[in-house]
């Protein structure tokens, strides 16, 4: 059932993925009618927040935009950064979402940023430390505990990629209704700009539930074989 379920999700993933980039495509075909580019609408929005100590950079690669709080910069990728499309607004946008938050002290973003530390150093020991601990419970009694140890450093990985939820599905609400708000884009780049962002949040989800179907199948693991 495990693998069953592994194999549902990514292909779930593989499928959001690749329309995830059919809608980028799409709606980085047409010109704004504001003729604005990313960086100026992240500008912009960084502006009528009343946020002054925020850059916008350019990033290389395709959709590794992000926002740094420990920098304070708004990073875009290249094509984001110079392109005067609905796309190019929408992750502008959104990015700058992030930085308001950082800004307001939201609490999922804050809860998240202390995380960080932890989970990047718990995500790379934790498969090492269960399989460890799996084989060593083969001739030792202390080996459970170390495979449950493992299991609990996967554990706040899990629990990362679920609290990354909220923090991403409130960004672009944000960067929607700043969007409409200050009449940045048309009804029809409105919409194209809602569309792309839903498919972007909707691999953050697919990604969760993949961590938390993952998570289950070591704990089951560690306490079968614990029985054994």
């Amino acid at each position: 059932m495990y693998y069953l379920l592994i194999i549902l999700i990514s292909i779930a993933s593989m499928a959001v993925s690749s329309q995830l980039k059919r809608k980028f495509k799409k709606y980085s075909q047409s010109r704004l009618q504001n003729g604005m580019n990313g960086k100026e609408i992240a500008e912009q929005m960084l502006a009528d927040h009343g946020i002054r100590g925020v850059k916008v950079v350019s990033t290389p690669g395709m959709l590794t935009d992000h926002y740094n709080p420990k920098t304070k910069t708004v990073n875009l990728s290249e094509a984001v950064y110079s392109e005067r499309n609905a796309a190019a607004a929408a992750v502008a946008a959104h990015e700058c979402g992030h930085a308001v938050q950082h800004a307001q002290g939201y609490e999922w973003l804050t809860m998240r940023s202390t995380l960080v530390p932890m989970v990047s150093v718990a995500s790379n020991l934790s498969v090492w430390v269960i399989f460890g601990g799996l084989v060593l419970m083969q001739t030792m009694p202390m080996g459970q505990t170390i495979a449950v140890i493992g299991v609990i450093l996967f554990g706040m990985g899990t629990l990362f990629s679920f609290i990354t939820l909220p923090v991403e599905y409130d960004a672009s609400n944000r960067a929607l209704a700043w969007l409409q708000r200050k009449n940045m884009v048309t009804q029809q780049e409105y919409d194209g700009a809602k569309d792309a962002l839903k498919w972007a949040a909707r691999t953050y989800v697919v990604a969760a539930l993949g961590s938390l179907a993952t998570l289950i199948y070591f704990a089951l693991r560690v306490g079968g074989s614990s029985r054994d």
